[in-house]
């Protein structure tokens, strides 16, 4: 056969180039017909027509999404937005729905099933298939979802209902945080969200770090005292007194002195001390005094009173008394007549 002879570096790469002339060595192959040959090159130029329809199509796409939504396009993509409009109905219905309900549109059947069944609800629908969450791994693709759909939400709503022309400053901004928050996700490393938001964690606990510990050559000096252990360890010459030394002899100079002084002040506190005790005795003795007296002249006035009120009420008695005295005698005299006048 004329394989290898043949130069097929127009059509196919060189990898593939050499496979298909080793296959067509042990292949029999069979001779084609006009009308197969025909059929073939029918179905090249469709599949030919195809692919320029559908960059045609992914053209238009592009231009009209950028025109519509173009802050949504910048996060998401222009084919994922263009099916989540069409999900929607249309760009007003995409902006009315929560955060919640765009993470998961396009997918209600596994909402629905697992409602129902009491498992776990999905995490994503058609926004799955965004470039972000592409990029994410596993583990992030929840969490880089709900992210993704809380920042689209918001995106949706400036395009819909905000002025005309407007900028996709806010679609960069958005796509550049969630960038840099998937990266820090990716490195493992975590951040508090409550408070100031930049403090962060300790990581190092979680990871597997093993620590080498440098030997301490002071620990082999054979010095009885500590200050030279300490010398040893400096480098410095044991001959020569240090500056440190005669810090600390000053410094105990200086205390000695004021300790020294402080002594008479001392003993002239201890004799005052005695003197002000003697001091508060006769004051509480003089104000026991004053609040004794206080008490027998309030018991003389109260005696004094009860003797008034006392004679003044003799007195009251005497000048009624003789008044009754007679009305007594009257009436003794008008039973003695009676007596005398029945027995008669």
């Amino acid at each position: 056969t004329s394989a290898i002879t043949t130069d097929l570096s127009e059509i196919l790469p060189d990898d593939q180039e050499a496979k298909v002339k080793e296959l067509a060595e042990v292949s029999m192959g069979t001779e084609i017909s006009e009308e197969d040959i025909r059929n073939i090159l029918h179905l090249c130029e469709e599949i030919l027509q195809m692919s320029t329809y559908r960059t045609q199509l992914y053209e238009y796409l592009k231009n009209r999404m950028m025109a519509i939504a173009p802050n949504l396009t910048i996060l998401v993509g222009e084919l994922v937005g263009a099916r989540l409009i069409s999900h929607a109905g249309s760009l007003l219905n995409l902006a009315k729905h929560p955060a919640s309900t765009v993470q998961i549109l396009g997918a209600e059947k596994a909402l629905f099933r697992a409602l129902k069944t009491k498992h776990d609800t999905p995490k994503y629908g058609l926004i799955y298939h965004a470039q972000l969450i592409g990029q994410s791994t596993q583990r992030i693709k929840g969490k880089m979802s709900r992210m993704l759909a809380a920042k689209a939400a918001l995106a949706t709503r400036v395009d819909a209902f905000g002025e005309e022309g407007t900028t996709t400053e806010l679609g960069i901004e958005h796509r550049a945080r969630l960038e840099s928050r998937l990266k820090v996700l990716e490195e493992g490393v975590t951040r508090r969200i409550s408070g100031t938001g930049k403090a962060k964690a300790k990581w190092e606990r979680y990871e597997n770090k093993s620590t080498f510990q440098e030997y301490s050559s002071g620990a082999d000096s054979t010095l009885p005292t500590a200050a030279q252990k300490r010398k040893f360890e400096g480098g410095e010459d044991n001959g020569k007194p240090t500056k440190k030394t005669k810090v600390e002899e000053a410094g105990q100079e200086e205390e000695e002195k004021p300790k020294k002084k402080k002594q008479p002040s001392e003993s002239v506190e201890e004799e005052q001390a005695p003197v002000k005790k003697k001091k508060k005795k006769k004051l509480e003795e003089s104000t026991a005094e004053e609040v004794e007296e206080e008490q027998v002249e309030v018991k003389v006035e109260k005696k004094k009173k009860k003797k008034s009120l006392s004679e003044g009420t003799a007195q009251q008695e005497e000048e009624e008394t003789p008044g009754k005295k007679k009305k007594k005698k009257s009436t003794e005299g008008e039973g003695k007549h009676a007596v005398l006048y029945g027995r008669s």
